[in-house]
């Protein structure tokens, strides 16, 4: 079980997610983060925490559609997607 605090984890997650390293990813990916962070469940933030993970020309092909989505992933890329729709 890790000791960092939930305040701790948000600003971690928020920050990994402005600073992706292609500008477009850290739009997308910042944005959806301080939209969506503070009203994610445990699990949400879990699955958030492990896609910051993927490389960026990865998160992208699957976020415009030029590659499929793997299943597990298939959920939170669509919401980041019409998210980024939106935007």
């Amino acid at each position: 079980m890790s000791s960092e605090t939930y305040e701790n984890r948000i600003k971690r997650m928020r920050m990994r997610s402005w600073r992706r390293g292609m500008k477009e990813m850290d739009i997308v990916m910042g944005g959806y983060a301080d939209a969506r962070l503070q009203s994610m469940t445990e699990a949400q933030l879990d699955a958030w925490d492990a896609l910051l993970n993927e490389s960026d020309p990865d998160l992208l092909a699957w976020i415009t559609g030029q590659q499929e989505t793997p299943a597990a992933l298939l959920e939170l890329i669509s919401d980041v997607a019409e998210f980024a729709r939106q935007a």
